[in-house]
């Protein structure tokens, strides 16, 4: 029987040089470079002199960087400072975290332009991935604050009542699950607050591509809203809400279609509706639903157990087809959640309004380069993996990076569980253009 030292005699000592702990993530990091990721930030604005030790675009790529590595706040950026393989990425070394707060800060004040260049950049490094014809999911979120940051007020909180809060716009497209547009705005706005002229940004940032669906909940309406889409020729789906003056229109309907008759019944029915806001007619789709009770000999449905869903559309679909399309919508709150719990969207960096915007549209072309990392050079059983998921099977591997016969070798250790599916991507990432 071999005999085993006790862990309590073992020798401790920090003496391993040139060492990391995210040695896999070497493949995503050769990925930006493939893509020219780095290149193309060093056009964005951000009044620094050519020659600064940190230059914006370095700032910028580390952030990115950072939050997809699991920082959940800047200071969290410190076990990151002497890490090897960021340093080789960056040129040599990584700014102290204390730096990146003056940045933003001075970012978000001095140039205003920056915002907009960022979500033009987005749109650079999204556009191979989109369809040809897109789905506009459009949707608002809460972000908590637990301080006097600039911009932040007391709104509509669910989670967290009477706390000060942001409350940002965001568009998804439906297909390819990437972020198209955001928008930080204070949290005593409404859903639909300034979403026209969201809309109306979002559509030049996309130019040429067409956008021939779009979907939004009841919080998003009005006149002018549903306008916008009609004069693009854009097919839209929306939930209403149901309001007493709709139930008495929709009451007076007798010839309900039915499509589903199983354990739960489902019928729909379709009729021009105005709300006293608009200033036209339109098509709304009414669904209900009820849960058939069984009492031995036969089945009931009782009239006070229907469930009613109201859908305003311009598309002469079913009802049905009308209402699972836009359940499809469903799945934008899993991208939200994964910006927020992947990318730490939800956590704010600054006290400053305009620099939490600029560090919010970095965040999500993080979200959006990991999307597409999955699309190039991942395989179909991996494409699905959150960024948590990944981090822990891909990217959280400790190694070494060592000089041997004039070449830089990353030695990652020998038993690491994920290497031959690693070995897999690195080679696609070796052969893109």
């Amino acid at each position: 029987m071999k005999s085993t030292t006790p862990v309590s005699k073992i020798k401790s000592e920090f003496s391993l040089q040139n060492a990391t702990s995210f040695g896999g993530v070497k493949i995503f990091l050769a990925y930006l470079e493939k893509i020219k990721l780095a290149e193309a930030m060093q056009r964005l604005s951000g009044g620094k002199a050519h020659n600064a030790i940190f230059p914006v675009h370095r700032i910028l790529l580390y952030l990115m960087v950072g939050w997809m590595l699991g920082c959940g706040r800047i200071f969290h950026f410190r076990k990151l400072q002497h890490d090897v393989l960021l340093c080789r990425f960056l040129g040599g070394r990584c700014p102290h975290h204390s730096l990146l707060y003056k940045e933003l800060i001075r970012l978000g004040r001095f140039c205003p332009s920056l915002v907009n260049e960022l979500r033009r950049l987005n749109q650079e490094i999204i556009r191979p991935c989109l369809p040809p014809e897109l789905i506009l999911d459009l949707d608002s979120t809460v972000e908590t604050v637990y301080g006097d940051q600039s911009g932040a007020a007391k709104g509509t909180n669910p989670h967290k009542p009477g706390r000060k809060s942001y409350h940002p716009l965001l568009a998804f497209e439906g297909q390819s699950r990437l972020n198209l547009n955001a928008v930080l705005r204070t949290g005593n706005t409404h859903s639909s607050t300034d979403a026209a002229d969201f809309l109306r940004q979002t559509f030049r940032l996309l130019d040429e591509h067409k956008v021939k669906y779009a979907r939004f909940d009841k919080g998003f309406g009005g006149e002018d809203f549903y306008s916008l889409w009609e004069q693009h020729h854009i097919g839209y789906v929306g939930k209403l809400k149901w309001t007493q003056r709709l139930a008495k229109e929709v009451g007076a309907c007798r010839y309900w279609t039915r499509y589903v008759d199983e354990e739960w019944i489902i019928e729909g029915i379709c009729l021009i509706y105005q709300a006293t806001s608009w200033k036209k007619p339109r098509r709304v789709a009414v669904i209900r639903k009820t849960q058939v009770c069984e009492d031995g000999q036969g089945r009931i449905v009782f009239d006070e157990d229907w469930q009613y869903e109201a859908i305003v559309t311009n598309l002469e679909w079913e009802p049905i087809d009308l209402w699972r399309f836009y359940n499809q919508r469903c799945c934008m709150e899993n991208y939200i959640k994964e910006a927020k719990d992947g990318f730490s969207m939800d956590r704010i960096a600054t006290s400053d309004f305009e620099a939490n915007e600029v560090d919010l549209l970095i965040k999500l072309l993080a979200y959006n380069l990991f999307e597409r990392f999955k699309r190039d050079c991942c395989e179909p059983m991996h494409q699905g993996y959150t960024i948590a998921r990944f981090r822990l099977e891909f990217f959280h591997c400790a190694a070494t990076l060592v000089r041997h016969s004039r070449a830089v070798v990353l030695k990652l250790i020998k038993d690491f569980d994920g290497r031959h599916a690693w070995k897999r991507i690195e080679a696609k990432v070796v052969q893109l253009e």
